[in-house]
């Protein structure tokens, strides 16, 4: 009896196992059809409804290609096998079940989504090289070599989409090629101006460029001596920001907006070249102004031209465009110092903001921000940022002025200004009673910018926030050998305003 026991025992505990056994292997059998099947083309369209997807793919290179080769979404969209496949489609799996249950799709701005800063997370490098595994072929261009040699002396910091980023969602309008049509448009018949204004005493006027229908209005800024910087009780400030110190500014014009593709498509079309080399025009003494090479691809994202602030050009162009705007003009044109810029945009506020509000209350930054929405009505009403921007430049009329008279010094794009970056300079002025028109450190290798953008937090569009051109970030993913001194490839929220220095003998 003893021994039939035993013998059962055994029996059910090996049935036992193989039913586990067989158990195991119709999970996985039906895990692996559920991993396959909400891998296919047709399930990913079918959660992701956003409608320029499907059509976009279809007339790509990854599906419309002399090949007959179709690139599938989870190819670039998840990491192939053995990188992290499964674990990057789960995460990605969690967030689609959770917007399709708490999100509606028709809230998403999908061209904000389609920026290379969101698709970088939804692209994966090791899925792009899965593929293209030779990065010289024979019918590669003399510039895609220079730049595919580029990446690999810089693969820590470049995606491939960094070029190629409309590569699986064909872009009519976002070519990586140069744009030798950019900046030639009909002309239309309007009045053109013979002569610049005339200015005859200290106050607002509006500038006329000859032999342009354009003109731009400047502002009357009273000079003054005021507080620069933040103090250390200021809410989300940085250290760059301080210690405060007196400084003291003459009088001088703003522009009351950022220079606009109407005023900076002027210049181009006085100065531009089509064949020259990039690294030829750096003499800043020369009498003749020679201006900007074409750029490349859609300087203006596609966003529109005419009044909105031009963008994506660099320090160099700005400044040269202050050159050219003095000459035609016969005024003395130049970019803001940082001094000017902060007393500008405060307009006689001591206070984070030129109106009133607290950055804490304002900032979108952290999960309860983003449940509970901050009381955005007044910012609102004077900044162009992030949280009412729609991810693009505005149109200056959306803003409110501030007391001087200025629009959108804190935000819509972030501006250039003369001075050289120096994260200590404050601490240098501090140490004197007051600092009469500072200029900045004598030497440097970026300079400042002022604002923030379209893409900015609250916290960055305070009167003292910071900041400095990033010039080789800037310029990653220009093919161009040398880069362009004209162009930055890889940002898109910073441009400029001028201000005229007031000639001693007008009238106040």
């Amino acid at each position: 009896m003893k021994r039939k026991s035993i013998l059962g025992g055994k029996r059910i505990y090996l049935g036992l196992v193989l039913i586990g056994v067989v158990a195991c292997v119709v999970i996985l059998q039906l895990s692996n059809q559920a991993i396959e099947y909400t891998s296919t083309d047709d399930y990913c369209m079918s959660c992701h409804v956003h409608p320029h997807a499907e059509q976009s793919w279809k007339l790509s290179t990854h599906y419309n290609n002399s090949a007959g080769v179709i690139v599938h979404c989870v190819e670039c969209h998840l990491p192939p096998k053995g990188h992290g496949h499964l674990a990057a489609k789960a995460k990605h799996g969690f967030n689609d079940v959770y917007g399709m249950l708490f999100k509606d799709s028709a809230d998403y701005n999908w061209e904000d989504k389609r920026k290379l800063e969101n698709a970088k997370h939804f692209v994966y490098k090791d899925a792009c090289l899965k593929c293209h595994q030779n990065l010289f072929p024979t019918t590669l261009s003399t510039e895609g070599d220079d730049a595919h040699l580029y990446y690999l002396t810089s693969e820590d910091e470049l995606r491939c989409i960094n070029c190629h980023l409309h590569v699986g969602h064909y872009d009519p309008n976002a070519k990586h090629e140069h744009n030798l049509g950019f900046g030639k448009v009909p002309e239309i018949n309007t009045e053109v101006y013979e002569k610049p204004t005339e200015v005859t005493s200290f106050s607002d006027f509006t500038e006329k460029i000859p032999g342009t229908s354009v003109s731009f209005e400047m502002v009357a800024v009273p000079g003054a001596t005021f507080t620069m910087g933040s103090p250390k009780d200021e809410p989300l400030r940085d250290e760059d920001e301080g210690p405060v110190f007196q400084a003291k500014v003459s009088d001088f014009w703003m522009a009351k907006v950022e220079v606009s593709w109407d005023e900076y498509l002027a210049f181009f079309k006085a100065t531009s070249s089509q064949g020259r080399k990039e690294a030829m025009d750096i003499d800043e003494e020369v009498d003749g102004i020679t201006g900007p090479t074409p750029p490349w691809g859609a300087p203006d994202q596609g966003w529109g031209k005419g009044a909105k602030p031009a963008i994506t050009m660099s320090w160099h162009a700005a400044n040269t465009y202050c050159r050219w705007l003095s000459q035609v003009t016969g005024k003395k044109y130049r970019l803001p110092t940082e001094a000017e810029w902060e007393y500008a945009c405060r307009a006689g506020q001591s206070t984070p903001y030129p109106f009133k509000g607290n950055p804490k209350d304002y900032s979108s930054k952290g999960i309860l921000r983003k449940i509970f929405s901050p009381d955005t009505a007044i910012i609102n009403s004077f900044v162009a940022y992030e949280m009412n921007s729609e991810g693009m430049t505005v149109d200056p009329a959306k803003v409110k002025a501030n007391a001087f008279g200025l629009k959108n010094l804190p935000g819509n794009v972030a501006e250039f200004c003369l001075d050289y970056y120096d994260p200590h300079i404050y601490q240098k002025y501090s140490e004197q009673d007051i600092v009469v028109n500072p200029r900045g450190p004598q030497k440097g290798r970026e300079h400042v910018i002022r604002g923030g953008s379209f893409k900015s937090d609250a916290k960055d569009v305070r009167c003292a926030a910071r900041d400095y051109t990033k010039t080789k970030a800037w310029l990653m993913t220009d093919p161009q050998m040398p880069k362009s001194i004209w162009w930055y490839s890889d940002v898109v929220e910073v441009g400029f305003r001028v201000v005229c220095e007031v000639d001693e003998t007008l009238e106040q």
